[in-house]
């Protein structure tokens, strides 16, 4: 049976990147997003919520969210879903991020600029260790 993990977003970075290497040298950088989401209700009022998305990144895609993104930035980026498990005070617990494939800086830039896209090849991707 087919199956498909796609995830495509657009927010903003809720904080600066968090860049690390993996003890086998493997660089990942997470961060977090913020995907925005705007209604009118029956009455006309504008109502607005935020998902608050965590984000993954590997290999070169990840030293280039480490250079180049920063708190506030917009961008749009792909991935796949990815449910990690962890161990607190005796319970398992469950998290679900996004691992990107890839990044588009969405931010304006001076038009002597060129928009930067970076995309990463699907890799074999290690699990962090929870602390």
């Amino acid at each position: 049976m087919p199956a498909l993990n796609r995830v495509q977003l657009i927010g903003r970075l809720g904080k600066d990147p968090e860049g690390s290497f993996t003890p086998t040298g493997k660089k990942v950088t997470q961060y977090s997003l913020a995907v925005d989401n705007r209604w009118k209700n029956a009455s006309g009022e504008t109502n607005e919520s935020t998902e608050w998305v965590n984000i993954e990144a590997w290999g070169r895609l990840a030293e280039i969210c480490d250079e180049y993104l920063h708190k506030g930035s917009l961008i749009y980026v792909e991935g796949r879903l990815k449910t990690d498990r962890y161990e607190d005070e005796g319970q398992i617990k469950y998290f679900t991020k996004v691992v990107a494939l890839s990044m588009q800086m969405l931010d304006k830039k001076p038009a002597e600029e060129p928009m930067m896209q970076v995309e990463e090849e699907p890799g074999d991707y290690e699990v962090l260790q929870q602390e």
